[in-house]
């Protein structure tokens, strides 16, 4: 799994993880430390920092496995992304009426991106 999905889920689902495993996460993947920086750091074996991040790696995909959460977010800013482009070309017709729903589609579409 490439370290953008890992870092995704772990935005959705960090707090399903246990305390050492967030920490231990977060300075390997975020902070970029080695195992051996992180081992150091926690208190525990470089063992212990690879056992813990591979248990918070199977959690997180667990989860996404169980609710779908990242997949069907990262499906929707895709969504607002075309809505956005297609309103708009849509802006730019004659008729008024087009106009004026392109606009509030355009309007509904920028919220959901944030």
């Amino acid at each position: 799994m490439k370290l953008e999905e890992l870092s995704l889920l772990f935005d959705y689902y960090a707090e399903m993880l246990t305390e050492k495993q967030r920490i231990c996460f977060d300075l390997y993947y975020n902070q970029d430390l080695s195992l051996g920086e992180i081992a150091q750091e926690v208190g525990i074996s470089r063992q212990g920092v690879h056992d813990s991040l591979s248990r918070a790696e199977a959690t997180l995909r667990a989860m996404e496995e169980k609710t779908g959460a990242v997949a069907r977010d990262v499906r929707c800013r895709r969504a607002a992304k075309r809505i956005v482009q297609a309103a708009g070309t849509l802006l730019h017709s004659a008729d008024p009426e087009t106009v004026r729903l392109a606009g509030e589609i355009l309007t509904a579409a920028q919220t959901m991106e944030e």
